[in-house]
């Protein structure tokens, strides 16, 4: 083992900022985990903003990060220079450089097994979201507390957040989940019951185990002192048995279990209020976390803010920083400054060029919107207004070219905000197939748009569903949302038609007129720019002899297919 490195808690005072690293917390089974704790020099109480994750409290963003600095700097070339040096920015958390001048503290943890906290590597986990309780509860004691915490962050430290509000920290006075996931399994770890593991199994090495607790072959090193930034080096059989091995516990939990719900937030418990911050282009993990969690979490007092650009983009820049600091100023430090009389609804309105401009609603879906169904027609490919006047049948080898449905061009510019369902009737040369529904855009040329999402670029929506997880719970589905149990496997016998409704996540766009909007049903991923980020091809997954045959779409007649839209009538 090498030499201990020097993990007492050390104060330094720079600009009105209080630097305090490592503070140490031991928690009720006696583990000991640490944080950075950043706060004004001037006594006094002050509310605190914090943050858990994984991905190392003495990490720099542009170490760690450094593709998506480079065009995070494009965009904001002051990130680091007007206003903050930069010096403590980390992926996905605050700047404190910026927020203690605003007269907050901001606490971030690295969670059990990572960084300089001790303990079992277990993402996501129960225990996890146990010490961040207790966490919370420690930061409300605090002599420069003045008793109320906010969370905020961005992904992981999002997910976190509906975990542990759900549990109602005493001191937890408001939580901004930024780009969050809020169903473990629904979310992020199987699309429509279809193992999402490319990121999952890259997620893994690049971010997680790299900063897990005692890693000695770490290339992270705190700037600020040249330390390796996750502690005492350890050895490989102890850092093994001291994490879960999470890739395959998410490979070999298929179904929505109790693995599975011991890591699903219980909505309806959340009681503080709430800033849910979605991204109309984070189709592949988060988008359907903050609408689902916004919509089912018990809180009185919640906002829905969807915007577009970047992961990261969306979370530093001045106008969003903005928003952050003055929901909490409000439920934090108690400022009238108007943020209870705001709308809950705030929506960037997509359009087809990629702008966008904010409308505030008062709720989610919309209440003037005309449900619209779109009728596919295997004969000619067409999405029309009525079914089609006969029965037809189209078919594709599912790992080769799916099935392309178009609208007529628009009579006139059509926007369409919410979610979407497509109710399909299919059969398969197999026992099991796997639908992609993609909804797309193209202009008048026939030319295809895309846009810019929170990683890569993608398509107006996306949806997917695993034909034998077709099950529906009728309790929780809605006309325009359906919730499948995912609690059991029903295969299909090969060659008979099943109804079948794929969620296609929410999405927001202004067709001008002339333009299409078509749908495609494949079986595979529909990727924008190769390689793709949020894959599902996984072979124990999706076994070839079984995922790999052909797949037929029937229309018209007993086998009406077809497309469920939220079209918003024009405004005057």
């Amino acid at each position: 083992m090498s030499a201990m490195p020097n993990l007492e808690t050390r104060t330094t005072v720079e600009n009105g900022l209080v630097f305090m690293r490592d503070v140490a917390v031991t928690m009720s089974d006696g583990v000991t985990l640490r944080a950075n704790v950043f706060r004004p020099e001037a006594p006094g109480r002050y509310p605190v903003v914090m943050a858990m994750g994984a991905y190392g409290k003495d990490v720099h963003f542009e170490d760690a990060f450094n593709p998506q600095w480079q065009v995070l700097k494009r965009i904001y070339p002051g990130l680091d220079t007007e206003g903050s040096t930069g010096r403590y920015l980390r992926w996905e958390v605050v700047d404190p450089e910026r927020w203690v001048p605003e007269g907050f503290v901001v606490i971030q943890v690295d969670s059990r097994g990572t960084g300089r906290s001790e303990g079992y590597l277990d993402p996501f986990g129960p225990v996890e979201t146990r010490d961040f309780y207790e966490w919370i509860e420690w930061a409300g004691t605090q002599p420069w507390s003045n008793g109320k915490v906010g969370l905020i962050g961005v992904s992981y430290l999002a997910i976190k957040q509906w975990q542990v509000a759900a549990l109602r920290p005493p001191h937890l006075a408001a939580i901004v989940p930024w780009e969050g996931s809020s169903e473990f399994y629904r979310d992020g770890g199987h699309h429509g019951g279809i193992l999402s593991n490319s990121f999952t199994f890259e997620w893994w090495p690049r971010q997680v185990l790299a900063n897990q607790y005692g890693s000695g072959k770490s290339t992270h090193r705190d700037r600020l002192t040249g330390e390796r930034t996750t502690g005492p080096a350890l050895s490989d059989e102890l850092l093994e048995g001291s994490r879960a091995d999470h890739p395959n516990d998410r490979l070999s939990h298929p179904l929505d279990d109790a693995w599975n719900r011991a890591r699903a937030a219980n909505l309806p418990a959340i009681e503080v209020p709430l800033l849910s911050a979605a991204n109309w282009g984070g189709p592949g993990m988060h988008l359907r976390g903050n609408f689902e969690g916004w919509l089912r979490a018990g809180s009185r007092q919640k906002w829905l803010f969807a915007h577009i650009g970047t992961h990261y983009e969306s979370f530093y820049l001045p106008h969003y920083v903005a928003i952050q600091q003055r929901f909490f100023k409000h439920f934090l430090a108690g400022e009238d400054n108007g943020w209870d009389r705001e709308p809950p609804v705030q929506l960037a309105i997509r359009h087809a060029d990629g702008t966008a401009e904010m409308r505030t609603e008062q709720e989610w879906p919309l209440a003037c919107t005309a449900w619209t169904p779109f009728h596919l027609d295997a004969a000619d490919g067409s999405l029309g207004d009525v079914p089609p006047r006969g029965a037809g049948r189209a078919s594709f080898e599912a790992m080769g070219e799916g099935l392309s449905f178009s609208t007529a061009p628009f009579a006139q510019d059509t926007e369409f905000t919410g979610p979407a369902v497509l109710r399909l009737w299919v059969s398969s040369s197999t026992t099991d197939a796997d639908l992609f529904v993609v909804l797309r855009v193209f202009d008048p040329d026939g030319q295809e748009m895309s846009y810019v999402g929170a990683h890569e670029r993608v398509p107006m929506a996306m949806g997917w569903l695993r034909a034998s997880h077709r099950k529906l719970d009728p309790a929780r589905s809605l006309p325009w949302r359906p919730w499948h149990a995912h609690d059991e496997v029903q295969k299909l016998v090969p060659g008979e038609a099943y109804p079948v409704e794929v969620e296609i996540w929410p999405t927001c766009l202004v067709f001008p007129k002339g333009w299409r909007l078509v749908l495609t049903v494949q079986g595979h991923d529909f990727i924008v720019t190769p390689p793709g980020r949020m894959r599902h091809d996984h072979p124990e997954d999706r076994p070839v002899a079984e995922f790999g045959g052909v797949t037929t779409v029937l229309t018209g007649g007993d086998h009406d297919s077809r497309l469920l839209m939220p079209l918003i009538p024009a405004r005057r």
